[in-house]
């Protein structure tokens, strides 16, 4: 390797390790930050700690990397505009493209460690955190209870609508489903308010309930268990309900029994799964088809009316001619009849319209995860022409211009980005273009800065454009 083109690779290198470093810190924190519900106040030693971190890690790379490849490269290169290092280079014949040639082959190799980290550490972080988040949800009962929906507490199913209190321990509005051992729902409890009391000594969790009604089923003793005696029901002013928590903090924390998101998957299971959930969801439009076409009606019409009227040839201008083969006291009734299935129909067409909606998006997704794992692998490369071109351009290094540019250029990327992401999950556009919109806006931008830098011009030629302007209002007047 020869002297300049180590150069050039030492202040990159030591640009690119410092600023990966500090960014990667700034998103530990914000990630922390996410979590702290999460974390805060379950005693969790620092081991665990230590590996939710960890196993987060790798997700950030994507965010991280593509920031700093920008900053290092338009720092570098800036760097050596300003101090008229880059106009001694090319003053000695070497262009900016041969100067560019040992970070080009950092960049390559970076990509290919970019697609080894998305495709086999980024799903396994990913399998690693999500059972860790699970597991931590079930060390303080209060944060394994949210709002508005049913939580799973021991043989319990317990919904709150509001928490409140400084330890979130008041409640309002408590609806409990109690289980017994063969998972029958047969007791059912609600009050218009409740408290947590925690007994520490005891380990025990009293949920005391205030102005409710317990409503219980008794299953008979005799041979069919399937029979129910009458139900019982009680009205209570103070009611406590006493859960051992010993079995519930007795979480372990290497279990691991989550496996199923597409988030978790490289790109031979998510290839796979997508086949998978395009073949199912073809068979339910054919068995949905088939089944709405029977609910109708239609094929019982088409085939058993011997009404005098031509189905095949109903006379539109003649709305009455198959009620005019019935009987007038049937008409009203008939009419009423397929009003009524009508709007059946058209309830049954919403609902699985909604249902199809989120296969669909599940299959977007597992496919936006697939595309995304190229798209990603070959930001590097691209951001760096870009961030070299710009730099030799603005001719300014340290944090001036330099990290303005990099920032503004980095969220349009990003915001691009998320947007088709999100266009593409609704099935708006479709997964390909979604996942790599980005890309194909930044690479031609890129060619033209690094022909703009080669060229040694600025970005735009101020003075081409106005001089074009000012001779198209000559020649109007």
């Amino acid at each position: 390797m020869k002297v300049l083109d180590r150069y050039i690779l030492y202040s990159y290198l030591t640009k690119f390790i410092s600023f990966f470093v500090i960014i990667m810190i700034v998103f530990i924190f914000q990630t922390i930050w996410m979590f702290i519900d999460d974390l805060a106040g379950k005693e969790l030693d620092a081991e665990i700690l230590f590996k939710f971190i960890l196993y987060y890690c790798p997700k950030l790379i994507p965010l991280v990397l593509p920031l700093t490849v920008l900053l290092a490269s338009i720092m570098t290169y800036g760097d050596l505009a300003e101090n008229y290092e880059f106009a001694a280079i090319k003053s000695s014949g070497i262009s900016l493209l041969r100067s560019m040639k040992g970070l080009l082959v950092f960049n390559i190799v970076l990509c290919f460690c970019v697609f080894f980290i998305s495709n086999n550490l980024i799903p396994y972080s990913e399998f690693k955190s999500y059972n860790l988040r699970k597991n931590l949800a079930k060390v303080k009962p209060t944060l394994a209870i949210s709002e508005g929906i049913f939580n799973n507490l021991g043989n319990m199913n317990i919904k709150v609508e509001d928490k409140y209190g400084i330890n979130n321990n008041n409640l309002n509005d408590v609806i409990i489903h109690k289980t017994n051992k063969y998972n029958d729902n047969l007791t059912v409890i609600k009050s218009e308010s409740g408290q947590l009391i925690f007994d520490e000594s005891l380990d025990v969790l009293n949920i005391v309930l205030v102005n409710g009604y317990r409503y219980e089923e008794i299953l008979t003793e005799g041979t069919n268990n399937q029979e129910f005696k009458p139900h019982t029901t009680i009205k209570f002013d103070k009611h406590t309900i006493v859960f051992d928590l010993k079995k519930f903090y007795a979480v372990d924390f290497s279990e691991e029994k989550y496996n199923n998101t597409f988030r978790m998957q490289n790109i031979n299971q998510l290839k796979y799964s997508v086949d998978s959930l395009e073949k199912k969801l073809a068979q339910q439009y054919n068995n949905f088809s088939e089944s709405f076409y029977k609910r109708t009606g239609l094929y019982s019409f088409q085939t058993n009316y011997k009404g005098s009227g031509n189905v095949n040839k109903i006379n539109i201008d003649n709305h009455n001619t198959i009620l005019n083969d019935f009987e007038e006291r049937y008409r009203k009734p008939i009419l009423k009849s397929i009003q009524r299935n009508i709007e059946n129909q058209r309830v049954t067409l919403s609902t699985q319209k909604t249902n199809f909606f989120v296969r669909n998006k599940l299959i977007n997704l597992h496919k936006l995860s697939y595309y995304e794992k190229f798209a990603i692998s070959l930001s590097p490369i691209i951001l760096f022409i870009l961030g070299s071109s710009l730099g030799a351009i603005i001719r300014k290094g340290g944090f001036g211009y330099p990290v303005v540019f990099a920032l503004m250029i980095f969220l349009i990327y990003h915001f691009i980005g998320t947007f088709s992401k999100n266009a593409a999950e609704d099935g708006t556009i479709s997964a390909t273009f979604g996942s790599i919109i980005s890309t194909l806006i930044i690479f031609p931008l890129s060619i033209y800065l690094f022909r703009r830098a080669s060229m040694d011009k600025e970005i735009f030629n101020i003075e081409f454009f106005s001089s074009k302007i000012l001779m198209y209002f000559r020649l109007k007047k």
